[in-house]
């Protein structure tokens, strides 16, 4: 067995791993990269020639995890791609929308070059379009939770909750040796946190040979889940009595949802004035329908809020917004609002319009309630700048810079290594991605004073021999 890491090597996003077991060649999630510092990848050929790729098997449907899937059926891809049903479901739609934003973007960039009279060192064209995501939906399988997947006579896949997001997933790869023997490879995906709103608690596993787990926070642990409604209420309190707007950059989908959760039992609570709360985004919109498809992935406690007739995705002043139209009227409101919009990270959509409106004035708020990767827009905008750039030009900073971390829906350090440490025996190799460096390396460091495992932090497109258990 070879394991290739095409992505998520010490940084956060661009996702990707490559395996050669039981005669299968198979791509674990095919990301884009979001960092500034990487977005060129994006643009390279897959490092592995996608014809010769049998299944491509995703954790969940986050652009960093699936993201590059129309590029690599641009490339000659026709395998199957499985995923969760729930994943399934969201990846038709994030697919769709990160094809119609890559247009617009390259639309908005060609028109910003002519005005300014210059030209970059290729053509503005889009990564891949609306009609080149719609070539991967033919190719998703749903694939449910707990199902043994036989992929050929000797590799089996099974699906487990991740915790992470609706239909995330973490895969336990079962591969059948020459002598009979098996071995298990446990790909973490994105490992939620225990006790969050909505959906269920990560699984956790007894037994594995090899674990390639993420390190999002591996060198930090989160605010107690128990202060983000109080700690919600207050920024939105004193935003509204300065007469500004809280601007909340939102991952479409989880952090959306779980968003309008607190915010829906900040109202009922009468805990916040009553003011119009906007959800700007066509796509956890539609996001959002899919959560209240599949109820099955939800907890015993949301199911309780829709049997009391308190949806958190339905309540007084929320409003769901899809045209172009609904979302520049927004900004011609008078009196404070939230709105959430996407991207969550701020490296595009209709986020930073509102940012264009709201970023220069002292009275608004502009609320960070997700991880933001380095390079990104948003860690420049938590830096408090003096200025930042977005859509071409220079903004001053003048808004009140927030940010709740109890929100994120990544394991912090200590969750990460309650997952790890459920393990009974030990495995042969823990490989340490999706992580920024420091983190990445903080937590192996952790893992292996707790543990005395072997654990490795890969370099990008770096290959390991998992037979002989050497590089």
């Amino acid at each position: 067995m070879k394991l290739k890491f095409l992505g998520a090597s010490r940084q956060v996003t661009g996702s990707r791993y490559f395996l050669e077991a039981g005669g299968l060649r198979l791509l674990i999630d095919c990301g884009m990269f979001q960092e500034r510092a990487f977005l060129e990848r994006n643009w390279e050929a897959c490092p592995v020639a996608a014809r010769e790729i049998d299944f491509l098997l995703f954790t969940h449907a986050h652009l960093d995890h699936v993201g590059l899937a129309p590029r690599l059926v641009l490339e000659g891809f026709t395998g199957p791609i499985l995923g969760t049903p729930a994943s399934v479901e969201i990846a038709r739609i994030l697919l769709a929308d990160s094809g119609k934003i890559q247009e617009e973007d390259a639309r908005y960039k060609q028109k910003r070059h002519r005005k300014e009279g210059r030209s970059g060192p290729r053509p503005v064209v889009p990564l891949y379009t609306i009609e080149d995501a719609e070539k991967v939906f033919p190719l998703l399988r749903p694939t449910p939770y707990e199902k043994v997947v036989t992929l050929n006579d000797r590799v089996e896949v099974c699906f487990h909750d991740a915790g992470h997001i609706l239909g995330s997933a973490m895969l336990e790869l079962r591969v059948r040796e020459d002598g009979g023997g098996v071995r298990r490879l446990v790909f973490s995906g994105d490992i939620g946190q225990w006790d969050k709103p909505i959906i269920r608690d990560p699984s956790l596993f007894t037994q594995a040979d090899f674990v390639v787990m993420e390190s999002t926070y591996g060198d930090r642990d989160h605010e107690p889940l128990g202060d983000v409604e109080s700690r919600l209420e207050e920024i939105v309190n004193d935003t509204v009595a300065r007469g500004g707007n809280v601007i909340i950059p939102t991952f479409a989908i989880e952090r959306a949802q779980e968003l309008m959760y607190f915010l829906s039992a900040l109202v009922y609570q009468k805990r916040i004035p009553n003011l119009m709360i906007f959800l700007d985004s066509p796509m956890a919109v539609n996001v959002t329908d899919v959560f209240r498809k599949h109820r099955e992935c939800m907890d015993e406690e949301t199911w309780a809020l829709f049997n009391a007739g308190q949806s958190p995705f339905h309540f007084p002043g929320m409003q769901l917004v899809r045209s172009t139209s609904q979302s520049k009227a927004i900004n011609h409101l008078k009196g404070s609002c939230i709105i959430m919009a996407g991207s969550g990270m701020c490296t595009g959509g209709r986020i930073k319009h509102h940012l264009v409106h709201n970023i220069s004035d002292p009275h608004s708020t502009i609320l960070f309630v997700g991880y933001q990767a380095r390079h990104t827009l948003g860690r420049q905008i938590l830096k408090r700048p003096d200025e930042v750039r977005i859509h071409g030009q220079m903004r001053p900073v003048r808004a009140r810079i927030e940010q709740i971390h109890g929100l994120s829906a990544h394991a912090d350090r200590n969750a990460l290594l309650r997952w790890a440490t459920h393990l009974q025996s030990s495995p042969q190799r823990v490989f340490i991605t999706h992580g920024e460096e420091e983190a990445a390396e903080s937590f192996a460091e952790s893992l292996r004073q707790q543990t005395g495992w072997t654990v490795t932090v890969p370099e990008y497109l770096e290959e390991q021999n998992l037979e002989s258990n050497k590089s």
